[in-house]
């Protein structure tokens, strides 16, 4: 057995035995050595094998598993442009607190700098965005290596996910040629491959840097803020406890009767809000999308606890009390009039809403991201693209306890969001949805493009086409005195055939122009 051969066989079984149970492959040569043994793991049922030749799109494919699933996620590409591609990706990861494990295959130390072919310099590639990078030594015709290369899967793994902010790591891993097993290939090496007799991990390693949980002080007036990963805890903590809780996804994933399915509208109420400050905010998560939000958090006269940030500081107002891995029992109970307040404002704001969305003409955004709400089957996932949907969402504040919410917001760029859905739509056991802009669908359309041999998931997307950045309209650069260069350098028209695109991928599509046909559609 050849040394690649024999570095890689170990890699994908060390893999295995640390729980990786889906891996996203990139065609390449350099990577061939990976790409065969994930083959063969993925054929004797060891591991989910996904493959896809775009590396920006297979990268965010990786993340949407790995959001949706909470477990780290393997991505594998050659040498080059193509680990360049996967930076976008784990951006996101970083910022989301995403596990993700990047492999990046690369020519030995003696072909850099001396102008080979597909030769960039992949050592720590992606800056501080991972929480680990190691670059592997070159296999060699020697014994001693096998607890090498087992012991930095498993330091990856455990900086991915073992501590106690998850996110993204990277090994870069040089192979010599040749690249793939020898014809004659009997499988001898010079020691023993095997990992733990039990098929256990090779190193069991602690969860360093634990946060502590702390105990919530004294408040009469409290408010929950749930961002995606702590809606259901959340809702179980304010239901427990009487406080109020809002959502940046309004409605969706919030249940009992302490959810304030129209709390973005009433931030936003001077009125309401010089009545109803709460003493105390306990914020899960790291909101992103409403400047109401941020102004709460900003106040001064406000204690904000932060509660399993993702990010590694989530408080760009600087004024967090105390930042927890979890919380206990607050240590004294809530007003009862404080939350019968919220909730009869929240009534109020929701017959507003509906009656606003009544004449509301179709389609716009606010009405089909209500319909495609209301729509949903019981259990589903929707995946909802950063820009005016994840907004019209929250506006429509409609109470779906039943439904999952998945947002790129680590990073809220459009790119990568149609790769992101299909992998979370890939694990999701019902059905999923995802709500994009025309251009958030444009940007990653390549994400569409599915080999025969793949797997499809059950996923519908809900393209809102409105020919262009039709956010900008809504903020400083849609003014009157800049109508002469928005339309081309902010709205940016494209005119493409979404239908035509679509067909070119083999992905049925159906167009909506009123009301009945969506519903039909959906």
């Amino acid at each position: 057995m050849n040394p690649s051969t024999a570095q890689a066989r170990v890699i994908v079984d060390e893999l295995v035995r640390n729980t990786v149970s889906h891996v996203v492959l990139c065609p390449g040569s350099r990577n061939a050595p990976l790409s065969i043994a994930l083959y063969d793991a993925a054929a004797a049922g060891k591991l989910q094998l996904h493959v896809r030749i775009d590396e920006r799109g297979a990268a965010f494919l990786a993340l949407g598993i790995a959001a949706r699933t909470g477990r780290p996620v393997a991505v594998l590409c050659t040498s080059g442009t193509a680990a360049a591609n996967f930076h976008p990706a784990v951006l996101e990861a970083d910022r989301a607190g995403v596990p993700l494990i990047v492999l990046t295959a690369d020519r030995p130390p003696e072909l850099r700098a001396a102008g080979a072919s597909q030769v960039i310099d992949q050592h720590q590639l992606y800056g501080d965005a991972i929480r680990y990078f190691d670059e592997l030594a070159v296999a060699e015709r020697r014994a001693g290596q096998n607890s090498y290369w087992r012991s930095q899967i498993c330091r990856a793994w455990n900086a991915a996910y073992g501590e106690w902010r998850c996110g993204p790591v990277h090994l870069n891993i040089p192979f010599r040629e040749p690249l793939v097993p020898d014809v004659d290939d009997d499988g001898e090496w010079y020691e023993s491959l095997d990992g733990r007799p039990d098929g256990s991990r090779w190193t069991e390693l602690p969860d360093f840097g634990a946060l502590p949980s702390f105990v919530v002080p004294s408040a009469r007036h409290g408010l929950v803020i749930a961002c995606d990963t702590g809606v259901q805890a959340a809702s179980e903590w304010a239901e427990q406890h009487g406080w109020p809780v809002i959502s940046e996804t309004g409605g969706i994933g919030l249940s009992g009767g302490t959810a304030i399915s129209s709390g973005a509208w009433l931030l936003g109420v001077e009125e309401f809000i010089s009545r109803h400050k709460p003493e105390q905010v306990l914020c899960l998560g790291r909101p992103t999308v409403f400047r109401q939000i941020q102004k709460v958090l900003s106040d001064a006269s406000v204690e904000v606890l932060l509660v399993r940030p993702d990010s590694d500081w989530p408080a760009p107002a600087h004024n967090v009390r105390q930042v927890g891995q979890w919380f206990d029992e607050p240590t004294k109970p809530s007003d009862p009039e404080w939350l019968a307040s919220w909730r009869r404002a929240d009534e109020a704001a929701a017959s507003a809403v509906a009656a606003t969305l009544a004449e509301e003409p179709w389609p716009s955004g606010l009405r089909v991201a209500t319909e495609l709400v209301d729509a949903l089957p019981p259990d589903s996932l929707l995946v909802v693209g950063s820009s005016n949907p994840t907004r019209d969402v929250a506006l429509a504040g409609r109470l779906r306890p039943d439904v999952l919410v998945h947002r790129n917001r680590g990073v809220a760029g459009i790119d990568g969001t149609v790769s992101t859905a299909i992998g979370a739509a890939y694990v999701h056991r019902g059905p999923s949805y995802a709500l994009l802009g025309d251009l958030t669908f444009l940007h990653d359309a390549s994400g569409l493009l599915t080999g025969p041999a793949e797997q499809r998931p059950d996923l519908t997307i809900v393209v809102l086409n409105d020919d262009g950045g039709g956010i900008f309209s809504l903020l400083e650069q849609g003014a009157p005195e800049h109508s002469a260069s928005f339309e081309r350098v902010f709205g940016t028209p494209h005119g493409a055939d979404l239908g035509a695109l679509c067909a070119g991928y083999r992905v049925p599509h159906v167009v909506a122009e009123t009301l009945t046909e969506f519903r039909a559609a959906l």
